[in-house]
């Protein structure tokens, strides 16, 4: 029976609602709309707070032209950047890593990851 009345109910018109009736519904739909608010404001929050622990785990590890490099490179290939930099905070992590890592040490890691990608052939048939 509950379910036939709120099936009715939900295909009155607006201007057959109640006062109270538009006033619940708003409220209900204020209420949804803050909790997803602050649902985004907490994700952007932890997003930032994250970005702010890897930008400083990056300089310990980077010297300061090292960091200035991948920064360069990150404005022309921000994904090959963001997986390099997770890359370099576990490899300094596990003690793989010498630590500041140098420009020259820095280039040779990407030399060597640039020749990798460039093995790839392509053969027509």
């Amino acid at each position: 029976m509950l379910s036939k009345f709120l099936r009715w109910r939900s295909t009155r018109k607006v201007s057959d609602l109640s006062d109270e009736e538009l006033e619940e519904l708003r409220k209900r739909k204020l209420l949804s709309l803050k909790k997803q608010m602050a649902d985004e404001q907490r994700s952007a929050q932890a997003e930032q707070q994250l970005e702010a622990q890897k930008e400083a785990l990056m300089r310990k590890i980077l010297s300061p032209e090292a960091r200035q490099r991948l920064t360069n490179l990150k404005m022309v290939r921000q994904d090959f950047t963001e997986q390099l930099e997770l890359q370099l905070i576990q490899l300094a992590q596990q003690g793989k890593l010498p630590i500041p890592l140098s420009d020259q040490q820095l280039k040779q890691i990407l030399v060597q990851l640039q020749t990798r990608k460039r093995e790839t052939t392509i053969r027509r048939i």
